[in-house]
């Protein structure tokens, strides 16, 4: 069988995160959420998303497909009666189409199809941003359980606290001498060639990803994620980084959702409680205005290949978009949008030429190029926020 994974109805809730990714590749938990269904699926998938992400996310449509709305975080059932479903059957989720099989150059018309209703109380869904943090603990545990299913941990150092052990997976290559692991609220799992520096202390659920950093001294507390290749530092509690990305020192990030190729400079912090303890509203690119949350603790959502000066303060709630690059002293506004270049004093235009060079540096550190589909993709987000920015 193919299996196809479709952005839906939420993928513009989801930007920034979504102007350089399908639905399907956004991090939460341990795994991105195409790849815990492919490891469920036990078949590789492609996408239907935005023209201008299909060069590098290619569709394959074959003779036999099911469409999966990448939304949906599976579990074991929902992954298995995916892969029940046969011709002219969809599955929904409410008024919501989960996964139906078609056939190629099908039209498909839901009036014709059997409806089958998902009924099982496992469903967990991004629909906002914000749900990619506050859902974390469970997708950190769910991620947990599959992977580790079976198999047996590498030994935690001697030097190394450990609480709730039977909680806590290491995978080869990890190094985490002389630091403390509490899994008592949840998991930790520690991916290949990961390290966790001197003194730290860790609270699960927590998910250090493959040949990711924790610093010295670093306190994490519970529902993180830190992706592959990142290094964080200072305090971090309840926010997703999702690769390649650092907040290498000092400072706090709560409640926080981080792209790639993101950079925090020392002692940047954010703020994710507003004074006056009100819900945060955050901004919404489909309506252009700042939307409800329901959260009473709610940080700084950053897209992809956004960078801060030293000593930079988030106020609650801000949405940095792509490619923005921020410094100077105060908070800069809640909304700042993509390829924008200042801080609270104002901003300019980012101008892509000069965002390139940088991209192509960072990425080179890590041994990835910065190819010319990358830069085709920037190019178009730069065009299409090009009416939030000033100038």
């Amino acid at each position: 069988m193919n299996y196809i994974l479709f952005d839906g109805n939420v993928r513009n809730q989801l930007l920034p995160f979504t102007f350089t990714r399908p639905v399907a590749d956004i991090r939460i938990g341990i795994l991105t959420i195409r790849e815990k269904w492919e490891h469920l699926l036990g078949f590789t998938t492609t996408t239907v998303t935005e023209d201008y992400l299909a060069e590098k996310w290619p569709l394959v449509e074959l003779e036999k497909n099911v469409l999966i709305n990448a939304s949906f975080i599976p579990s074991e059932n929902l992954a298995n009666l995916v892969k029940g479903l046969t011709e002219n059957q969809a599955l929904f989720y409410n008024d919501e189409p989960l996964a139906f099989f078609t056939t190629e150059g099908q039209e498909v018309d839901f009036e014709s199809y059997e409806v089958i209703q998902y009924t099982h109380n496992d469903v967990l869904r991004i629909e906002h941003t914000w749900d990619i943090f506050s859902k974390n603990h469970e997708a950190i545990a769910r991620d947990f359980d599959m992977l580790t299913k079976g198999r047996t941990s590498q030994p935690i150092p001697e030097m190394t606290v450990a609480f709730n052990k039977e909680q806590i997976f290491i995978e080869e290559g990890a190094r985490l001498p002389l630091c403390s692991l509490n899994a008592t609220e949840g998991p930790i799992y520690i991916g290949a060639n990961a390290e966790i520096m001197e003194g730290s202390m860790i609270r699960g659920p927590f998910a250090l990803c493959e040949g990711a950093t924790v610093k010295m001294n670093a306190k994490i507390y519970t529902g993180c994620t830190v992706g592959p290749f990142s290094k964080v530092g200072g305090e971090l509690n309840n926010s997703v980084i999702f690769g390649y990305s650092n907040k290498g020192h000092d400072g706090f990030l709560g409640n926080s959702v981080i792209g790639e190729w993101c950079n925090l400079g020392a002692d940047t912090n954010n703020s994710n409680l507003k004074n006056n303890y009100a819900e945060v509203r955050l901004w919404d690119y489909e309506t252009e205005g700042f939307a409800r949350t329901g959260l009473q603790f709610c940080g700084l959502m950053m897209g992809d290949h956004s960078k801060c000066g030293i000593n930079t303060m988030f106020n609650t709630g801000t949405v940095v978009g792509v490619s923005a690059n921020i410094f100077g002293s105060g908070f800069p506004r809640n909304f700042i949008p993509s390829f924008s270049w200042g801080g609270s004093g104002g901003m300019t235009t980012y101008k892509t030429q000069k965002a390139f060079e940088v991209a192509k540096v960072v990425m080179e550190r890590r041994g990835i190029e910065f190819s010319e589909i990358d830069a085709t993709i920037l190019e178009h987000v730069f065009e299409e926020t090009a009416r939030w920015r000033r100038n």
